[in-house]
């Protein structure tokens, strides 16, 4: 297994791989390449639980109950294949946000906030916001019959917003840690690359869930609105702190994700 792949699952999912034999921007950036595919392969994961909740319910169900009920499953799903990792790092994000000033003296501070072991309230509301927003969102998309799809391109998107956020346009706000390891590693025409990939992939995906092009459509919009979100997202925390840590990677996936399935559930039943 190529040490960039090993490096890709060792960091954004609880997988067991054995450790790279060498970390070094290369493989740092190629890891970090390989990261909406991963994302990819945790929506499909995600998707089955989705889909076998459907399947044990039968024909005879209450939609909204179910589909509730898979919905959860498929994004608790997400959380155990990832360890919370991504959560804990939105939580830590908000917490180092909410600390007030303007000062460097400011900007060491939040930094330590976000190294305490403590989840402070800013960063327990935003985990409680998040779950429940995609909760809900992927339930309306499984009503909606793009339950797969909603979640398989939001867990891909998460993880391509975090390959942008490792183009040299963004520094790393400390010395060490996982931002510093990859902070600039990947290159802008190479993240354009797998954009594109995965926009193309979306593209199939949502001609498997529906032959009419306004899934795709609404799939596709999803896609460009996550990475808008992240965006944003990208530059306060720069502004912030200084530039991207670990945790401002995990809050960037899931801020991402929570975007691209409310943006595809509002899509949806807008097209309906």
């Amino acid at each position: 297994m190529p040490d960039s792949l090993r490096l890709a699952l060792g960091t954004l999912t609880a997988v067991r791989v054995p450790a790279p034999r060498v970390v070094d921007r290369r493989v740092a950036g190629r890891a970090m390449l390989l990261a909406p595919l991963v994302g990819a392969l945790l929506g499909l994961a995600a998707a089955l639980v989705l889909g076998v909740v459907g399947l044990t319910s039968g024909e005879a169900r209450t939609p909204s109950a179910f589909d509730l009920l898979g919905a959860l499953l498929a994004i608790t799903t997400l959380a155990w294949l990832t360890r919370g990792l991504h959560l804990d790092g939105l939580a830590d994000t908000v917490d180092g946000l909410g600390v007030k000033g303007q000062h460097d003296s400011v900007r060491e501070r939040r930094l330590a906030v976000m190294r305490e072991p403590e989840v402070g309230a800013f960063g327990v509301v935003a985990i409680v916001l998040v779950l429940g927003l995609q909760t809900v969102a992927l339930t309306v998309c499984a009503l909606e019959g793009s339950g797969t799809a909603g979640v398989v391109v939001a867990a891909a998107v998460g993880r391509l917003a975090a390959t942008w956020a490792c183009i040299p346009a963004y520094a790393s706000a400390r010395s060490d840690g996982l931002g510093a390891a990859v902070a600039g590693s990947v290159g802008r025409t190479a993240a354009v690359a797998m954009t594109l990939a995965v926009l193309a992939g979306t593209v199939v995906l949502g001609g498997l869930d529906d032959a009419s092009r306004s899934r795709q459509v609404v799939l596709v919009v999803g896609v460009l609105a996550g990475l808008l979100g992240s965006t944003a997202l990208l530059r306060r925390c720069v502004a912030r702190f200084g530039g991207i840590t670990g945790d401002v990677l995990g809050a960037v996936v899931e801020v991402t994700t929570t975007v691209v399935l409310v943006v595809v559930a509002l899509g949806l039943g807008l097209t309906r």
